[in-house]
């Protein structure tokens, strides 16, 4: 059990002060709560020269949008509580477990300090605070509502989370599957096919399917070595493709349009562009200077041009809704909304009215595509081994039925 050093507010809202036994942090947090203390600065006083720990292998890890929305959170109730945002953002730094974004809320409060603003310090540091994130601040500084802005990027950033979850887990599904699958054959090539290959009598007639399966085994258990190169300068080769320019274009024009799954881009990118700028005009942004922001992080390059040539002739007195609705991209439902919004004044709220509802969506056909997709991938395995075992038992039925004919 650690011993920690808490500052915390109690009901009336006073600073207090002292130490708490607890098993971790989230306990020591629960146990302050359970007391009616609200922590906002938690240190383990049982080492202090053990700060935070280092990164496995120096390899610092990413910043996670789950990182960012609690970050978010927990700023914006500082805050709120009335302390100083340097302190806040300190204070901070030394509670997150993620060292990359420790550095960087270090730098932050050490940059703020110095005189610089809000904004500028953040944008220091583009690896974990995007351009989109940037701009709340700089938006919510400049407004005097911070802390709002605050809990509003928490929250658009919690749901961004939730809808790339149940993109992956249905993208991930068939790659499960295609890799047990492999696993699968090249098992049956090595262990398997040998077994039955010494089973067959001398002289028998092979059929051609069964000659293919036994060279492909014999070739894999023989230069095994070369496969695995062979495949490693596969995979190499496909990833440099993948992010190559040429790569990276064919994808994104292709994305949305994809059998089975471009339903589920698509409706992903909606929800994400419909939520992001819901949440830049909340915050103050300006029409054209939302678009333009909200375009690039929606997750296509086609959408991000579509609203990026939309925001050019917002500029020169045209709608919102007009030139989304020419692009073809965006459902009819996403454009008349967008235009009952402009109309009636009330943007924003219709906007995330759309987001819910295709992330509702989203989470829906997910569900549908795994259950979908299921019993093809169930017969596409039964095939393929079923395949493979009729072409080793052809061999060793026609030797038995010789061994039969000859014998009579």
């Amino acid at each position: 059990m650690a011993l920690f050093r808490y500052e915390a507010f109690n009901l009336q809202g006073q600073v207090v002060t002292g130490e708490i036994s607890a098993d971790s942090q989230t306990m020591a947090i629960n146990r302050l709560q359970e007391g009616g203390l609200t922590a906002y600065d938690l240190q383990e006083t049982k080492d202090k020269t053990k700060k935070k720990s280092k990164p496995l292998f120096g390899i610092s890890r990413g910043v996670s949008l789950g990182d960012l929305s609690v970050f978010s959170r927990q700023l914006g109730a500082m805050i709120n509580a009335g302390i100083p945002v340097t302190r806040a953002i300190s204070t901070l730094s030394k509670q997150t477990t993620n060292q990359t974004m420790a550095e960087a809320l270090e730098a932050i409060a050490h940059d703020v300090e110095g005189g610089s603003g809000l904004g500028d310090a953040f944008e220091r540091h583009p690896k974990v605070f995007n351009e989109l994130y940037v701009s709340m601040l700089r938006a919510g500084e400049l407004g005097g509502i911070l802390e709002t802005t605050l809990l509003r990027l928490a929250e658009q950033l919690r749901r961004d989370k939730q809808l790339s979850d149940s993109v992956k887990s249905a993208m991930n599904y068939p790659r499960i599957i295609m890799i047990f699958a492999s696993v699968v054959f090249f098992a049956m090539l090595i262990f398997l096919v040998p077994i039955f290959e010494g089973m067959i009598v001398e002289g028998t007639e092979i059929p051609g399917i069964s000659k293919v399966i036994f060279n492909l085994s014999a070739s894999v258990r023989g230069f095994w070595y070369f496969w695995l190169l062979g495949a490693a300068v596969f995979i190499v080769l496909l990833m440099a493709f993948i992010k190559s320019p040429t790569g990276h274009r064919l994808y994104e024009n292709n994305k949305l349009h994809m059998p089975v799954f471009g339903e589920l881009n698509l409706k992903s990118v909606i929800a994400r562009f419909c939520r992001t700028l819901a949440t830049l005009l909340e915050g103050g942004i300006p029409i054209v200077q939302a678009l333009q922001s909200a375009g690039p992080t929606a997750g296509s390059d086609v959408l991000a041009a579509i609203v990026d040539q939309a925001a050019h002739q917002i500029e020169e007195g045209r709608s919102i809704a007009a030139p989304l609705e020419q692009s073809g991209v965006f459902p009819p439902m996403v454009t008349h909304m967008i235009a009952v919004g402009e109309e009636s004044g009330t943007l924003p709220d219709l906007l995330d009215r759309v987001a819910d509802f295709y992330e509702e969506d989203v989470t829906l056909l997910s569900r549908q595509l795994a259950q979908l997709l299921e019993p093809f991938m169930l017969i596409g395995i039964g095939l393929l081994v079923g395949s493979m075992i009729i072409a080793m038992y052809i061999p060793m039925f026609t030797s038995i039925v010789n061994s039969a004919a000859t014998g009579g």
